[in-house]
C-alpha cells in the first residue's frame, strides 16, 4: 500500500463529500481530510500529500489564505480549489496565487477522478501510451525498410524518426533511447545505399528527371525566394549553417505565436559541407558548374579555409538574379552573422533592412555549437546526447539575435521570410581508416585527394567526381564520403584521433540528418 497516492481534502462540510471520498479510496487513493485551513496546514507540515482539494469558504482562515501557506510549504503539490463561489474575480485571484485547477460545486465523481488522473496519473498514462505507440511505430519502420523506398517515402520515414525522437525527449524515463538509436543506425545504413544508387540520377536538369526525386541545393532560391520577391514588401532569405530538422523544430515551437509556418524539405548536395552546399544555394548551380561559369569564385579546398571558400555568396546570388533577369528595386543586401556582438547589432538595425526588397542573412551559430562541443568538454557535458543537443539549441535560440530578428520582423507588414540550411550534422560514433597524402582535404566526413582510399563498407568511393558534380582536379583525384555515423581517421596516431572525435557532431557525409533539410516560409500572424 506504500505506493498509494496521498490526497488531502479540505472542506468544512466534509461529511457531505463522503461518497466522493469512498470512491477515491476504492480507486486506490489514500485520502485524508480536514475541516479548516489551520488543520490542513498542520497536516501538510507533518507529511507530504500528492494532491490537495481545497474549499474556499471555511470557518477561520479562507481557502485562498490556506492556499498561500500550502504553496509555501511545498510549491510542487497541485491544489484544486472546490467551491460554490463562481465569481470571476475569485477565479482570477486563485489563478494569480498559483492554483492548479478550479472546480465549482456541486462536483460529480467524473470531475474528481479526472482531476486525480490529471495530476497524479497523467505521467504514468502518458508514458504507457507513448511506449505502446513507440513499439508500433518501431515495427512499422522496420517493415518499411524491407522495401525499396522512394525519396518521398524516405522523407516520410525521416520525419517520423525525428518526431519520435522529440516525443522521447518528453519521456526520458521509459528506457527506449537505445532502441531508438539502433533504429536510427539501421535507417541510415539503408539510406546510404539508397543515396549511393540514386544520387547521380538527381543531378540532371530537373525537367529531364524521371520518377520521385527531391529538390536539391541549387533549386532553393528559384523555388522559394524568387517567386516571393516584391518591390512593395521586403523578402528575407535566412540560411542557418548546419541546422538539422530536429533543431529547427525546437526553434519553431518558440515562434508559433508569431508566425504561421509552411514547412517543406529538400536534399542537400554532396559533400554535405558548407563550401559546396551553401555556395550551391546562393549560386543556383552545382559546384562544378560554379567552377566552370565563374572561375573567379571557384571552389577549391586545397590551401583554403572554410570561411574563405564562402566569401563570395553575395556575388553568386547577384549573378543568379542576373541570369534570371530579376531586377531588384533596391540593392541586394547580404549579412553574415558570425559572432554575438555583430548579431545583436543587426537585430537592432533590422528594421532598416526591411526597406530593401531582398536581404540574405547567413547565421553561423548552430555550426559553431556543433564544433565547440568537440573542442570544449564542458559543452559535451552540457549536451551529452541528442536530446540535450536539442535542448542546447533551444536555449541558444531563445536568447539569440536570430530570435530577436524574427520577433521584430513579425510586425513588418507583408514581410516575406524564407529560412533554410545548407546541411545538417550527424553524431559520429564509429571511426574508419582512410589513406591519403598531405594534399588531401581535412574534413572528417569526406576526403578529396589523389588516390584517397577507404573501406567501401564505410564510405562511398567516387572515382569520377565530375559525374557527381564535385570539383576535383586531376585524373587521379577521387572522393570518399562517409556513410551513416562514420568518421575518417588516418592510421598515424589512430587511437588518439579515434577517441578525440568519437561522439562529435560532424557533417560532410551521407545520413538522413545531414541530407534531408527543412525549408520554411513564415507568415506573420499579425
Amino acid at each position: 500500500m506504500a505506493d498509494r497516492k496521498r490526497i488531502l481534502w479540505v472542506d468544512d462540510e466534509i461529511e457531505l463529500l463522503r461518497p466522493h471520498l469512498i470512491l477515491l479510496e476504492q480507486r486506490g487513493y489514500d485520502v485524508s481530510t480536514a475541516t479548516n485551513g489551520e488543520d490542513a496546514i498542520e497536516m501538510a507540515q507533518a507529511q507530504r500529500f500528492e494532491l490537495v482539494f481545497l474549499d474556499e469558504t471555511m470557518v477561520g482562515i479562507s481557502g485562498l489564505e490556506t492556499l498561500a501557506v500550502l504553496k509555501d510549504i511545498d510549491p510542487s503539490v497541485p491544489v484544486v480549489m472546490v467551491t460554490k463561489n463562481e465569481q470571476e474575480s475569485l477565479m482570477e485571484e486563485a489563478i494569480g496565487r498559483k492554483i492548479d485547477d478550479y472546480l465549482t460545486k456541486p462536483v460529480n465523481p467524473t470531475q474528481i477522478l479526472a482531476a486525480c488522473k490529471k495530476f497524479l496519473d497523467s505521467r504514468r498514462i502518458s508514458e504507457q501510451r507513448f511506449t505502446e505507440q513507440f513499439h508500433q511505430e518501431y515495427s512499422t519502420i522496420s517493415r518499411r525498410l524491407m522495401d525499396q523506398l522512394s525519396w518521398s517515402e524516405w522523407l516520410d520515414l525521416y520525419i517520423r524518426l525525428v518526431q519520435r525522437s522529440l516525443d522521447l525527449d518528453a519521456h526520458p524515463d521509459v528506457g527506449l533511447e537505445q532502441s531508438l538509436r539502433d533504429q536510427w543506425r539501421e535507417c541510415n545504413a539503408e539510406f546510404s545505399k539508397f543515396v549511393e544508387n540514386e544520387y547521380p540520377s538527381w543531378l540532371v536538369d530537373r525537367e529531364k528527371r524521371k520518377g520521385d526525386t527531391p529538390l536539391l541545393s541549387p533549386h532553393i532560391v528559384d523555388q522559394y525566394v524568387l517567386p516571393r520577391l516584391s518591390s512593395k514588401s521586403p523578402t528575407f532569405f535566412i540560411v542557418v549553417d548546419c541546422m538539422r530538422l530536429d533543431q529547427w523544430l525546437v526553434m519553431e515551437e518558440e515562434i508559433r505565436h508569431l508566425y504561421t509556418v509552411q514547412r517543406d524539405y529538400y536534399c542537400g548536395i554532396l559533400p554535405t559541407a558548407t563550401p559546396y552546399a551553401r555556395n550551391s544555394i546562393f549560386a543556383g548551380l552545382f559546384p562544378t558548374e560554379i567552377n566552370k561559369h565563374y572561375p573567379q569564385f571557384a571552389i577549391d579546398e586545397r590551401g583554403s579555409d572554410e570561411h574563405t571558400l564562402n566569401r563570395n555568396e553575395k556575388e553568386l546570388l547577384a549573378h543568379l538574379l542576373k541570369r534570371r533577369r530579376v531586377n531588384l528595386s533596391t540593392d541586394l543586401k547580404y549579412i553574415k552573422i558570425v559572432d554575438t556582438d555583430f548579431g545583436k547589432r543587426i537585430e537592432g538595425e533590422i528594421m532598416r533592412y526591411a526597406r530593401n526588397e531582398l536581404t540574405a542573412i547567413v547565421i553561423n551559430a548552430v555550426d559553431m555549437i556543433a564544433h565547440s562541443r568537440s573542442d570544449y568538454p564542458i559543452l559535451k557535458e552540457i549536451a551529452p546526447d541528442e536530446a540535450a543537443y536539442r535542448s542546447l539549441t533551444r536555449s541558444w535560440f531563445k536568447h539569440s539575435s536570430f530570435y530577436g530578428i524574427l520577433k521584430t520582423l513579425a510586425a513588418v507588414p507583408g514581410a516575406r521570410i524564407v529560412i533554410t540550411t545548407d546541411h545538417g550534422s550527424v553524431r559520429c560514433m564509429r571511426g574508419s581508416k582512410v589513406f591519403g597524402d598531405r594534399e588531401t582535404t581535412t574534413n572528417l566526413r569526406y576526403k578529396i585527394g589523389k588516390n584517397v582510399k577507404a573501406d567501401d563498407r564505410d564510405a562511398i568511393v567516387i572515382r569520377d567526381p565530375a559525374a557527381w558534380k564535385i570539383p576535383a582536379g586531376g585524373v587521379t583525384t577521387n572522393v570518399v564520403i562517409a556513410k551513416e555515423d562514420r568518421y575518417f581517421v588516418y592510421p598515424t596516431d589512430y587511437n588518439h584521433y579515434l577517441n578525440k572525435y568519437r561522439d562529435s557532431f560532424q557533417h560532410g557525409g551521407i545520413s538522413l540528418e545531414e541530407m534531408i533539410l527543412p525549408v520554411v516560409v513564415l507568415e506573420a500572424r499579425s
